[in-house]
C-alpha cells in the first residue's frame, strides 16, 4: 500500500487521488455520524451548502438535520448542532440525516468524485475503516486532513491518519496514545476550556473513544447527492 496526506485547508499542487480517499474528521462530523447510524439512522446525506441542505432536508421524508458553523455553533433551524453527545440521546432509529458541516462535508464535497472508494472516517471506527480498506483491496490511500486551520493544529485528525496508517501496515498500534492525541489537540482543548459553550466535554469523551464502533461509513453517489451509510466489518 501506498499513503499519502491532503490537508484540506492548505494550499498545496498534490496529485489527485484516485484510489481510495478516506476523509476524517475527528472533531466532530463523523463522530456524530457514526454516532447517528449506531443510534439507527439508515443514512446520512453531506451536503457541502447550508441552504442547500436544508432544501433537501425538506424534501427528504423522516428527515433530520445536523450542522454547524464557525467555531461549532449550532445551524438556526437545524434540528441538531453538530454535536455526538446530542446525537447520543436523540430518537434517530429509521431516520436520515442531512448534514452540514465546514470541514468534514467539504472534504467528501471536494475530493469523493476523484477516487474508486471514499470512506468518511473518524477514531470512534477507525480499526473497522482500516479493515474496510483491505477488503476493498486498496493499493493507494489518500488521508484528508480535514481540522488543520490557521487557529487549529488539527492533530486529532492527523492523530486518526497516523492510527490508520499504522493498522494498515499490519502493526499493533496502542490506541491509548491516539486517544490523548485528539484530547491534547488544539480544538480538543477547547472542549474543556470552559470557553465555547457548543464544545461541550461529553463530545470530546465520545471523539476520543477509539474503536468504539464495528462499522465503517463508505460514502457513495446515489443519483445527485453523497450518502454515508453503516458497513459492518470483521475488525483486524
Amino acid at each position: 500500500m501506498k499513503f499519502s496526506r491532503i490537508y484540506l485547508n492548505r494550499l498545496q499542487g498534490n496529485p489527485p487521488p484516485h484510489d481510495t480517499v478516506v476523509v476524517i474528521d475527528v472533531l466532530r462530523s463523523f463522530t456524530s455520524a457514526a454516532i447517528a447510524l449506531s443510534r439507527g439512522a439508515s443514512a446520512i446525506y453531506p451536503v457541502e451548502s447550508i441552504a442547500e441542505a436544508a432544501t433537501l432536508a425538506n424534501r427528504l421524508d423522516n428527515t433530520v438535520s445536523v450542522g454547524a458553523i464557525g467555531g461549532g455553533d449550532p445551524v438556526p433551524g437545524f434540528d441538531f448542532g453538530n454535536s455526538p453527545s446530542y446525537l447520543e440521546r436523540a430518537q434517530l432509529a429509521g431516520k436520515t440525516v442531512v448534514m452540514s458541516t465546514a470541514a468534514g462535508v467539504r472534504g467528501l464535497q471536494r475530493y469523493h468524485h476523484q477516487a474508486r472508494h471514499v470512506f468518511a472516517t473518524s477514531l470512534v471506527c477507525a480499526r473497522a475503516t482500516a479493515a474496510a480498506i483491505r477488503a476493498a483491496k486498496a493499493r493507494e490511500i489518500t488521508f484528508i486532513i480535514t481540522g488543520e486551520w490557521v487557529d487549529r493544529d488539527g492533530d486529532e485528525d492527523i492523530a486518526c491518519a497516523d492510527y490508520l496508517e499504522a493498522l494498515l501496515l499490519g502493526e499493533t498500534p496502542d490506541p491509548a496514545a491516539f486517544m490523548q492525541r485528539v484530547r491534547d489537540s488544539d480544538f480538543g482543548r477547547r472542549f474543556t476550556s470552559g470557553d465555547w459553550p457548543n464544545l461541550p466535554p461529553a463530545d470530546l469523551d465520545i471523539a476520543a473513544q477509539a474503536d468504539r464502533f464495528n462499522f465503517a461509513m463508505p460514502v457513495h453517489s446515489e443519483g445527485e447527492h453523497l450518502v454515508i451509510r453503516s458497513r459492518p466489518v470483521t475488525t483486524l
